[in-house]
């Protein structure tokens, strides 16, 4: 049970794993506002500052792109490395 070695065969470049990150970010900022109105983007860039807002636009960039290649995979998980099954008696 658990993660299986074989069942992601696709390599995360660099984008995906900034694209990881940011939607992390996001993620957690909206938690933090959703349930304690406190948003930590503006509280540290100010707001509605262009950088607030940069972090922003690469953030919903950051889904989009997941979103997409979500898509492109066609909506499946990547195929496993399995051993064919032994017919029962």
């Amino acid at each position: 049970m658990g993660f299986e070695r074989g069942w992601n065969t696709m390599k995360m470049n660099w984008i995906d794993w900034v694209v990881i990150i940011l939607i992390v970010i996001g993620g957690l900022n909206w938690g933090l506002i959703g349930f304690f109105k406190y948003d930590l983007v503006a509280k540290i860039f100010g707001d509605m500052s262009t950088t607030a807002r940069i972090v922003y636009d690469l953030v919903g960039l950051a889904a989009l792109y997941q979103i997409a290649k979500f898509f492109m995979m066609g909506g499946k998980k990547p195929a496993t490395t399995t051993t064919p099954s032994q017919p029962t008696m």
